[in-house]
């Protein structure tokens, strides 16, 4: 009897000890530090008040606005509102050669190359299909030392992939839509598997994935994702993440999105319908490829993947009757002139049909990480939460590596690369993927003042989204369950957040990472009207 007391007195005793150091204490704290962003505070608080040579934004009240509100319309642009905001107006510091990726000189050196050695190529071509009386298409190509992919890779800083207002964007987005195809190609990545393919994988290499590398009159790149499934269809509920299909509209609807939160982490992406015979079947030099494409038995022209495992007509992909919807994503420069590495994801999945990583049952695993290099110091683990936030407003579940340019050292931004396995369920959220940002509890305040900013009624995201997306060839991109998705899942990264507040306080939570705002907000209207 004395021991079975002594040890109810034990149990209680650690009970209470374990609700005083995770409960009792983090609010002392947070009170004794003077949480005051926490207030319910007016719309004022999104000035940028300076501080130190900082301007540091005040945090709205942590009301959760409803997805059902609406403020009365005037008729202007959300998405032209939402730019002249302050939080979209923040001064990055004069850049110098180190942040910038790319010297002045580099990418035309590289321009010129790359035409010298398609004008030799195509001359040898030419004759020898002389000698053999072989008619050879020409394809017109232009020398243009103010191509807009040629700006936008020199435009490529230590911060972004492209500035806020870089007229180089819309510029590009609309060549990627409007331009001549003078080549197509099978990817590099797909190349290397040579149609080897090991049937018995879980996980299938790319070339299922059924992407082509287009080249553009003026030498652009574009990679070509065709369209795989209709708009309105769901991913099926006993589909597993890595064998889903890749979605075009995911692609384009990603890369808007991430343009609105301001990450600026995606390659430029454009939608366009691509006549399958005329600009890829014709202008492709690889046999392998045209070995692929055939006529359906409704005269479709169709084309499928090189790996042996879908080299069957089922699985094609098919024109109609030439004609295919695709996504055009712009390539990033050369990795001669700017190397990347691609890096494991520590919270990435198991791609087997029963594994689980220890993310998945280890609460306590992003104190792990944070011992670990190079995620115990510097940017690279708040970097990894702005994905992993990214990636839960898409649905996501695919990102099992990321990249980033090595010239920039640890602090560098991460690529948002391949994002086509995203918005496949608007009925559903995969809490999961917010795992870095609820087990961290760290988010960096520049995105989270900014997803506050889309919780408000006048800069809804659903909103602003739908009106960016409507410029867009292939509208709509996204229907309208995605949309409103979209909302919803702000909304549960907004409450992660807060309850994250309230056990560790404010101070340990938000991260302050801004520098001044500028005196006159400059918005580019153009990415939504020149399309």
């Amino acid at each position: 009897m004395r021991r079975d007391r002594l040890l109810l007195a034990a149990t209680l005793t650690a009970i209470f000890s374990a609700d005083l150091y995770f409960v009792l204490l983090p609010k002392l704290r947070s009170v004794g530090l003077g949480s005051g962003d926490l207030c319910p505070c007016g719309s004022d608080n999104f000035t940028l008040p300076r501080h130190g040579g900082l301007a540091t934004p005040q945090l709205s009240n942590w009301t959760l606005y409803g997805t059902t509100s609406e403020l009365a319309d005037d008729g202007g642009s959300k998405l032209e509102r939402l730019f002249s905001h302050p939080l979209y107006n923040i001064e990055i510091p004069v850049l110098g050669s180190e942040e910038r990726l790319l010297q002045a000189e580099q990418p035309m050196e590289y321009y010129r190359k790359k035409v010298a050695h398609w004008e030799r190529h195509m001359h040898l071509r030419n004759e020898a299909a002389a000698l053999s009386n072989i008619t050879v298409t020409e394809h017109g190509v232009t020398f243009d030392p103010e191509a807009s992919w040629l700006k936008f890779h020199s435009g490529i800083s230590s911060y972004a992939l492209y500035s806020r207002n870089d007229p180089a964007i819309p510029k590009l987005l609309k060549d990627m839509h409007r331009m001549s195809v003078i080549s197509a190609d099978y990817t590099q990545d797909e190349k290397a598997l040579k149609g080897a393919c090991d049937c018995t994988q879980v996980v299938k290499p790319s070339g299922h994935h059924l992407k082509l590398a287009l080249k553009m009159q003026d030498f652009g790149k574009a990679m070509f994702k065709p369209m795989r499934q209709q708009r309105d269809e769901e991913t099926p509920e006993d589909f597993f993440y890595f064998v889903d299909l890749q979605r075009h509209n995911a692609e384009i609807a990603a890369f808007h999105l991430d343009r609105i939160l301001d990450f600026r982490r995606v390659p430029p992406v454009a939608g366009r319908l691509v006549n399958v015979s005329g600009e890829v079947l014709l202008v492709t030099q690889n046999e392998h490829l045209r070995a692929v494409f055939f006529t359906s038995p409704a005269n479709n022209t169709c084309f499928f993947a090189k790996c042996l495992y879908v080299c069957k007509t089922e699985y094609a992909v098919c024109g109609g009757p030439d004609l295919l919807e695709g996504s055009l994503s712009a390539y990033l420069p050369s990795l001669s002139m700017a190397p990347r590495i691609s890096i494991s994801n520590p919270w990435t999945r198991s791609y087997t049909f029963s594994g689980r990583e220890e993310w998945e049952v280890n609460p306590f695993y992003c104190d792990t990480v944070k011992q670990q290099y190079p995620y115990n110091s510097g940017n690279r683990l708040l970097n990894i939460i702005d994905m992993s936030i990214f990636d839960f407003l898409t649905s996501n579940m695919d990102r099992h590596h990321y990249e980033i340019f090595t010239k920039f050292g640890d602090d560098g931004f991460l690529l948002h690369l391949d994002n086509a396995r995203g918005f496949g369920k608007h009925s559903q959220d995969e809490m999961s993927i917010l795992a870095p940002l609820s087990q961290c509890c760290m988010i960096k305040r520049s995105t989270l003042v900014r997803l506050q900013l889309l919780a408000r009624p006048e800069f809804r995201l659903s909103d602003v989204m739908r009106e960016s997306l409507k410029g867009d060839s292939l509208q709509p991109v996204l229907t309208e369950p995605h949309l409103s998705a979209l909302d919803r899942r702000l909304q549960k990264v907004l409450r992660a957040v807060q309850r994250c507040v309230r056990r560790l306080g404010e101070e340990y939570v938000i991260t302050k990472d801004f520098v001044k705002s500028t005196g006159t907000p400059q918005i580019n209207t153009e990415m939504r009207k020149d399309r």
